[in-house]
């Protein structure tokens, strides 16, 4: 299998420095000298890449994502790779897995992420096991879409969260409820649709939320707010002056949709007054999506040039498993 290996930076790859450990490039010389010791460790026939510069992925940003889109397409689309694997800080790693696979809908390839907790230079390092093992799943015949590959588990990119910020094990897919998928109606963008960079943010509800509070966030030109409600989407209802803020922000044509913040919760606006409130003034219900895969969602749909009504409907359609947690891509 003709596999591209993105590197971006990240642990895996980084060197120890006064202040820490930092980005640094030269990767693919590492890789093939450690290739080169395991010769049953890479089954597929690998080309190599590099964003430069490398960067720790606490600094990441839409205009990454959206670098490593077209790279990704520009592989599969004018050098025929049938398959990349991303080699990707752990900090932000889910985040970017949910993104890929809404900026990559629709590719005929599989996209495996993968990182390590520990740089590949260090004694007893997850980066090879991380690293060959996503290799072996690709080539084993991993599905098309965008998957992410730690400590053994391949997992599916829009369901997937980092749980542990030291252990191998550190990622696992959301125990979240899932949905019944619905129709698509409109069609979603798919990866052949540019994208641009898009104001959004995200804002956990907590006693002592101020409307004023919300107020200074959404005049920084926001296109979309994405709520992390109580529970199964409850607010403070009984704040008229939030409530208002957030029904004003909606008919100016802010995408405004909710979460829940509990690590297994769903929302469903129709359990508590509270919740019926928030549905009310404009908020859309994310269902059982994780943060990472509703930011992403909204970064895809708003990032396409949809208008506010049809990234609303869209919103609420499952594109790539993230509601249903099938894992099938439309």
């Amino acid at each position: 299998m003709h596999t591209l290996i993105l590197y971006t930076g990240g642990t895996i790859g980084m060197h120890a420095s006064a202040g820490g450990l930092v980005p640094a490039g030269g990767f693919e010389a590492r890789l093939r000298a450690e290739a080169a010791r395991r010769p049953d460790a890479s089954p597929v026939e690998w080309r190599f890449r590099e964003l430069a510069p490398p960067i720790d992925s606490a600094n990441m940003s839409q205009a990454h994502w959206l670098a490593m889109r077209d790279v990704i397409v520009e592989a599969v689309e004018r050098d025929a790779f049938q398959a990349v694997l991303v080699l990707h800080g752990t900090d932000t790693l889910a985040y970017s897995a949910a993104a890929l696979s809404f900026l990559l809908l629709g590719l005929p390839v599989p996209v495996v992420l993968t990182g390590s907790m520990l740089p590949a230079s260090v004694p007893g390092s997850d980066a090879w096991d991380n690293l060959f093992g996503a290799l072996r799943h690709l080539a084993e015949g991993a599905a098309p879409g965008v998957h992410l590959f730690f400590h053994g588990h391949l997992l599916q990119g829009t369901r997937v969260t980092k749980r542990s910020s030291e252990q191998f094990d550190a990622f696992a897919e959301t125990l979240r409820p899932v949905a019944h998928p619905r129709f698509l109606s409109p069609p979603a963008p798919d990866y052949r649709i540019p994208r641009r960079e898009v104001n959004l943010a995200c804002l956990p509800l907590y006693p002592g939320l101020r409307a004023e509070h919300v107020q200074a966030l959404l005049d920084t030109g926001l296109q979309a707010l994405l709520l992390e409600c109580y529970g199964s989407g409850t607010g403070p209802a009984d704040n008229a002056a939030l409530i208002e803020v957030l029904s004003q922000a909606h008919t100016r044509g802010v995408v405004l949709a909710a979460i829940s913040q509990c690590p297994e919760g769903r929302v469903d606006f129709a359990t508590y007054a509270a919740g019926s409130q928030l549905a009310a003034c404009g908020v859309i219900s994310g269902g059982g999506m994780t943060r990472e895969a509703a930011l992403a969602k909204l970064f895809a749909l708003l990032g396409a040039g949809l208008d506010p009504a049809t990234v609303e409907t869209l919103f609420g359609e499952d594109l790539c498993g993230e509601l249903t947690g099938t894992g099938a891509c439309h």
